[in-house]
């Protein structure tokens, strides 16, 4: 499942240099886009230009990049650019900027130049540093350069990770349980400092959610239905049907309350009222998109938000317990849980089975495809808000119980003790594949810290700046 981000395209030029150049490159940037399938909102209609150079263009700028909901706002220099009009429009949008401009041609054979869009890259980012504007650069390159794809993908994840956090709204399932000191969370400051909204319900409504979709039973026989294909179901028909009765309800009242994401008292008064583990009914709506977080976990869900908004909402988290070493690889650890992760991220069919931990049914099992992984946790203390983040790598190790994979990292001693020392707790988001650079950039906008748990800060922000990286095999 991927996702849209529309940017507002406003080209800028200033009237000392070239406005027939500037002019060809407006279109030739536009059709870039279109060729690279970027949905953009111009401003050919501001005025006889379609370029931003005074108050009066950017005034009209702004009305319209707010009535179209741009998510990020692209700035490309057609020639020198205006610098202050830039900064006045991205000022007052509040959404992620994109400074960018063509490579100048050579001067002529008269020595003149008609652009110097390079120079005034220079000039814009430090107005925009006056303004207390939070930008990411793209490097002076050619439309055509690979480099120009990459940087404007990359900003559209950036863009999407700073449009789900600061639209995020929890639903809360229950208080967290008592021995879970470390889920606890402040959610007055979360609210203060970046908007994240929690809509807490007591179990009771979930169950009385549950029961009226079992006796409306069309609903709850897809989702059985949908676990026979796809799962080895080693549970009770009756208790397959809580499972899928258990996912219908918190769906239902994820939307009821307007919530993108769920943490849930998994239990274990839970257990108590329906018979079942939670873990395949968050499994199956982990693998729709909707992240479900075990243990009350608010800031786990926060972690899986990111992550997944990173990759464009195209690739699924699996919540996980960082948990025991490796027993043969000193940079090994084990992420496991009893079983909510996404059915996709499974290397072999889930089994629907009984937990490593409890004795009620209802958990899943199955290993994670291997392969590069992101891992990271959103977390605080005092406050003060970080985000822990960097690299892995899935490889062999025994079999256990759970859901489940082995990944070995850089350096676990340098890991293990970020997590010990802090703000982190025992539970981490992990994803396929490479969010790195795209969650730290998106941190200048967001208002926490990038914390790396390895030393690569440097190859981050030179691949950010259009560098070919090559991130250290782990």
């Amino acid at each position: 499942m991927g996702t849209r981000i529309r940017i507002g395209y406003a080209p800028t030029r200033r009237s000392i240099f070239s406005a027939p150049a500037a002019l060809e490159f407006r279109k030739l940037i536009a059709d870039r886009l279109v060729e690279l399938g970027i949905d953009f909102v111009d401003i050919d209609d501001i005025n006889d230009e379609g370029l931003l150079f005074d108050d009066d263009g950017m005034y009209k700028a702004v009305e319209k990049f707010k009535r179209e909901k741009i998510d990020g706002l692209f700035l490309p220099h057609a020639n020198f650019g205006t610098e202050y009009e830039c900064a006045r429009l991205a000022k007052e949008l509040n959404v992620p900027v994109l400074l960018w401009g063509p490579r100048d041609e050579r001067p002529d054979e008269n020595g003149m130049r008609l652009r110097d869009s390079q120079c005034g890259l220079f000039a814009t980012g430090k107005v925009l540093r006056r303004f207390k504007v939070p930008f990411t650069y793209m490097n002076n390159c050619n439309l055509t350069d690979p480099e120009f794809e990459r940087g404007i993908r990359d900003f559209l994840a950036v863009c999407n990770v700073v449009k789900v956090f600061r639209h995020t709204r929890i639903l809360q399932i229950g208080p967290r349980p008592f021995d879970f000191w470390s889920t606890m969370c402040n959610e007055g400051e979360l609210l203060e400092k970046f908007n994240i909204q929690l809509s807490p319900i007591p179990l009771p409504e979930l169950y009385q959610e549950m029961h009226k979709w079992i006796d409306e039973k069309t609903e709850v026989q897809k989702v059985v239905d949908y676990c026979h294909e796809n799962m080895i179901c080693q549970i009770e028909e009756d208790l397959l049907q809580n499972v899928a009765a258990l996912k219908v309800a918190m769906k239902s009242l994820a939307e009821k309350y307007g919530c993108n994401a769920i943490a849930i008292q998994c239990w274990n008064a839970l257990q108590d009222e329906i018979n079942i583990m939670p873990c395949a009914a968050n499994a199956l709506l982990n693998e729709e998109g909707i992240p479900v977080i075990c243990e009350t976990d608010i800031h786990g869900a926060i972690s899986q938000l990111i992550a997944e908004a990173a990759s464009m909402n195209e690739k699924r988290v699996m919540f996980s317990d960082w948990t025991v070493r490796h027993p043969d690889n000193d940079n090994g650890e084990l992420l496991q849980h009893c079983g909510p992760w996404p059915i996709s991220v499974a290397k072999e069919k889930p089994t629907i089975c009984v937990p490593v931990a409890f004795p009620q049914n209802g958990a899943v099992s199955a290993e994670a495809k291997h392969g590069p992984m992101s891992l990271l946790r959103f977390d605080g203390d005092d406050g003060e808000y970080s985000i822990l983040l960097g690299h892995a790598r899935g490889i062999d190790g025994p079999w256990t119980r759970g859901t489940y994979v082995w990944v070995e990292v850089a350096n676990l001693k340098r890991l293990e003790a970020k997590v010990v020392e802090g703000p982190y707790i025992h539970h981490v988001a992990a994803i396929h594949g490479d969010i790195v650079p795209i969650v730290y950039e998106a941190c200048k906008y967001i208002g926490v810290k990038p914390d790396l748990y390895d030393p690569i800060e440097d190859k981050v922000l030179a691949y950010l700046h259009g560098e070919d990286v090559v991130f250290d095999e782990v």
